[in-house]
């Protein structure tokens, strides 16, 4: 607050609030959807998508906190995968958890990287960041280096995660109209 003398009176002028970035609208989005299970659907036609095709997709919004949101992507009876989207210092972050049946972490997890731009509220991309480079190459997944995952929440209406790279896009999409018991 300042305070503004006129002619004896004292004013206090509130200090503009600061606006919210796209960011972090983009995660309040997120974050109202937690306790929520929706069913999706590929929406990409790549024949590298056969896997999920035919099968139920499922994701569930869960262990929501300040600072992350975590969603686990079920695919036919496949429980491995979990999106991590973290708040950080310098704007949001997708990671993924990939888990063996048993709970152990795969060898191929933890990728992602970090929102380089302002993005919308509707729409983040990540491009892959160089933790997750080093172990596509230990991995021996080097298709991966060029990786951008996005998400994208309209609220009442739509979820989706995709993946682009040079001749692969995978999208898949949820209707956030119709959320599950």
């Amino acid at each position: 607050m300042r305070a503004l003398t006129l002619a004896g009176v004292v004013l206090l002028i509130a200090a503009p609030a600061q606006a919210e970035t796209a960011q972090q609208v983009f995660f309040a989005r997120l974050s109202a959807l937690c306790g929520q299970t929706f069913d999706g659907r590929v929406v990409t036609t790549d024949p590298a998508d056969a896997s999920f095709t035919g099968k139920p997709l499922t994701m569930r919004v869960k262990s929501c906190t300040k600072e992350e949101v975590r969603i686990p992507f079920q695919v036919g009876e496949d429980r491995s995968r979990t999106w991590v989207v973290t708040r950080t210092a310098t704007g949001l972050r997708l990671k993924h958890d990939h888990r063996h049946p048993d709970g152990t972490e795969d060898a191929v997890s933890q990728y992602g990287g970090d929102a380089t731009t302002a993005g919308t509220a509707a729409r983040q991309e990540f491009p892959v960041d160089a933790a997750s480079k080093a172990m596509f190459v230990r991995e021996d997944r080097t298709i991966s280096l060029t990786n951008v995952w996005a998400m994208e929440v309209e609220p009442g209406k739509l979820f989706a995660y995709e993946l682009r790279r040079p001749d692969r896009h995978f999208r898949v999409e949820f209707d956030l109209a119709k959320p599950l018991p």
